[in-house]
């Protein structure tokens, strides 16, 4: 990692913290994730061949992802050369990163749910977490829309801020355009039904193979996080992490969740309905407090909020402990 790189990052954590997406920009310009999903749509109208063998489609997926990879690896190449040659260019390209982090865009989001509950109670609160999650709202108490938005910011937390940052700062923009291009791609054809199941194979495989450490990272700094207001607390989310994680369907989701379930003591996951199929999963730290309430969501709330700056900590020390060893080596005889 180089000390501009981490520079980068930082500034884009920062800015995105404290601007996000606004809405006026992205009503008028396409947001690069959009962008992303026209021509995964196009590939898939191309590729994924409804007549075609289940060998042939998974094939045509297989190409899909590639083409997809290398269209914005190549563009996150050519901005990282063009940037970097400029005044201020890493300055640039940290304005770049923050487009595709999304802390505080995730914050809000999930905020307002919390707020739809206090205003207008389980009406307001079921129209407002329909847009964050899959499941059925209409079957949720105030204790499932609690709980649906609290594992929506727990499993975002390490899709939409650690896995990013962790592959910009290894990759600069090629990593960081390429792991959104194909987190994207699996959030649209990486579902397990007859018309994706071949064809969105390899976005799926290739999505939990890119998010197998940001995800365990993510449980680690949410215990981070928690240590600075209780010991206790970190203690029980590095827990429940190690012994709950493999209770979830993905590989990766479960670790942040079980993380935010064990650092505030509530149950996640169980038993919950997608479109009218009712999902019967065990619950992610059985112990915890089921029976949950908005107070509940505010508290989860904190403890992102918490986490996205102990995670901004973290490239802070390594900026330092680079430009530490480059300066040692300078004046090193």
């Amino acid at each position: 990692m180089f000390p501009e790189t981490l520079a980068a990052l930082l500034l884009a954590l920062i800015v995105d913290a404290l601007v996000g997406d606004p809405d006026p920009v992205w009503r008028r310009l396409p947001h690069p994730v959009v962008l992303f999903g026209h021509l995964i749509d196009v590939l898939d109208r191309k590729l994924n061949l409804e007549d075609a063998a289940d060998g042939r489609r998974r094939g045509g997926g297989v190409l899909a992802v590639l083409v997809l990879l290398c269209v914005a690896a190549g563009i996150g190449i050519a901005l990282q050369m063009g940037l970097s040659r400029l005044p201020f260019g890493d300055f640039a390209i940290g304005l770049l990163a923050s487009i595709l982090i999304a802390q505080r865009g995730l914050y809000e989001h999930v905020a307002i749910v919390r707020d739809a509950l206090l205003a207008d109670g389980l009406k307001g609160g079921r129209e407002a977490v329909a847009k964050v999650v899959g499941r059925d709202p209409d079957r949720l108490n105030e204790s499932g829309i609690v709980r649906a938005a609290t594992e929506s910011l727990a499993e975002n937390f390490s899709d939409a801020v650690v896995a990013p940052a962790f592959w910009f700062a290894i990759f600069g923009l090629p990593g960081l355009l390429a792991y959104k291009a194909l987190n994207t791609a699996d959030s649209m054809i990486g579902h397990r039904n007859a018309r994706y199941s071949e064809f969105g194979w390899a976005a799926a495989r290739l999505d939990d193979t890119a998010n197998l450490v940001p995800a365990r990272l993510s449980a680690l700094v949410i215990a981070g996080a928690a240590l600075l207001a209780d010991r206790a607390a970190a203690k029980k989310a590095l827990r429940t992490a190690l012994r709950d994680a493999r209770k979830h369907r993905s590989p990766n989701a479960g670790w942040p969740e079980a993380a935010f379930a064990g650092a505030l003591d509530i149950a996640l996951a169980g038993p919950r309905v997608y479109a009218g199929v009712v999902i019967d999963d065990d619950f992610v730290n059985d112990s915890g407090k089921k029976e949950l309430a908005d107070g509940d969501l505010n508290r989860a709330l904190g403890l992102f909020a918490a986490a996205s700056v102990f995670h901004a900590g973290i490239y802070a020390v390594l900026m330092i402990g680079a430009l530490a060893l480059g300066a040692t080596v300078l004046i090193a005889p």
